[in-house]
């Protein structure tokens, strides 16, 4: 059994400046573009012109990647996209698992897996530098991971002194989950500890802002939304959220390394 290229694309945070060579390259060498619909509707118009778009809606992950590969396997180039980057809560995985499932997982090879800037890149760029020094990121979605595993990774991460990112922070159904999630935070970090919001990355609808722990409000956020919470270090610097890496303790002002204990 043969396979035709099945590429996994990572898109950016929606702006089609932050679409890199590589993945735009891979969009116009693939027949058949499949994704979700709003995903797909990130992809230039002049690379979907001409291609067969296999797009549906939420909560159909399986059946898009099954078709992607079922086109694939029909000797078509196809290309999955998805937002951000494709290995970070996204389909690439989902394409490996589908394929070893299928009994196909020799065909492997065929995967071309193209990364894209990551919505927590994208974000962090738009609030300064919080993400400087170590962090880690929890989705608080519930669909695949239950709800007290996230509060344990929450409350390991947030204990440890990590930045963290929150992905999926808040819908409808799970209106309540950041209000927890920030309840944790507070028994780790000073009510003063900022906290980044961005909404719409990159799109036409963009907001940005940075509110103090003790005063952000969670009913500002939705699942467009990406929200950084601080470290113990983590400040404002010019209005920009800053986690400083260390160089200030370990270098002076003309960039010599400082003695121990000076």
């Amino acid at each position: 059994m043969t396979i035709a290229p099945l590429r996994v694309i990572g898109l950016g945070p929606g702006d089609t400046a932050l679409l890199t060579p590589q993945a735009r390259a891979a969009i116009a060498a693939s027949d058949c573009i499949v994704g979700y619909t709003l995903y797909v509707e990130l992809v230039p118009e002049e690379l979907r012109h001409g291609r067969e778009v296999l797009a549906t809606g939420m909560m159909a992950e399986m059946e898009r990647c099954n078709a992607a590969i079922d086109a694939a396997l029909a000797g078509r180039a196809t290309c999955v996209v998805c937002s951000g980057d494709p290995g970070v809560y996204a389909m690439a995985g989902l394409v490996f698992e589908l394929l070893d499932q299928r009994g196909l997982a020799h065909l492997a090879h065929a995967v071309e897996v193209t990364p894209g800037v990551p919505a927590l890149c994208g974000a962090a760029a738009l609030l300064g530098a919080p993400l400087m020094h170590d962090f880690a990121s929890v989705s608080l979605s519930d669909l695949l991971t239950p709800w007290p595993v996230i509060e344990r990774r929450l409350d390991a991460a947030l204990g440890a002194d990590f930045v963290v990112v929150i992905y999926n922070p808040r819908s409808r159904r799970r209106a309540d989950h950041l209000e927890k999630a920030l309840a944790i935070a507070a028994r780790h970090r000073g009510a003063d500890t900022p906290i980044g919001l961005v909404r719409q990355a990159y799109r036409p609808d963009q907001q940005v802002s940075v509110t103090p722990l003790a005063a952000f409000d969670p009913a500002a956020v939705d699942m467009l939304s990406i929200v950084i919470i601080g470290n113990s270090a983590t400040g404002m610097i010019g209005g920009r959220m800053v986690t400083p890496r260390g160089y200030m303790e370990k270098y002076a002002p003309d960039g010599t390394r400082r003695k121990d204990g000076e």
